[in-house]
């Protein structure tokens, strides 16, 4: 192979992973818009729903075993009931709440994605 086939074969390995490079930093920063959209909405469904599942446990432990007597409740039953559907209701809400957090996220970030997705299919 001659010097002028080895620059050659040098310089198409060269162009192949400069484009990449450009190609991966607008692709990363894509990816990296999109978690900033949906992070805060699923921490919030993780949190919010996971404390709606205690809050409807408490209820269900009250109502079914005796830990309502031992902490001085007469009668269990009412308080563990409402509790509960305390409970279910914001387990029920959840996704409403997650659905609307999403859409406001992505009403914001929307400009700014299509751009950068524009510009990188258009390459």
């Amino acid at each position: 192979m001659n010097k002028h086939d080895q620059e050659f074969m040098v310089q198409k390995i060269r162009t192949q992973y400069m484009e990449k490079e450009s190609t991966l930093s607008e692709l990363d920063e894509l990816k990296k818009l999109d978690a900033q959209v949906k992070k805060p909405a699923n921490i919030f469904a993780y949190t919010f729903g996971s404390i709606s599942a205690l809050v409807m446990g408490a209820g269900m432990s009250l109502v079914m075993t005796d830990i309502g007597s031992t902490i001085g409740i007469n009668d269990p039953m009412v308080p563990g009931i409402l509790i509960g559907v305390i409970g279910m209701i914001l387990a029920i809400i959840n996704y409403p709440i997650y659905k609307k957090i999403l859409t406001n996220r992505k009403d914001k970030y929307a400009k700014q994605i299509l751009e950068l997705s524009d510009k990188i299919i258009n390459k």
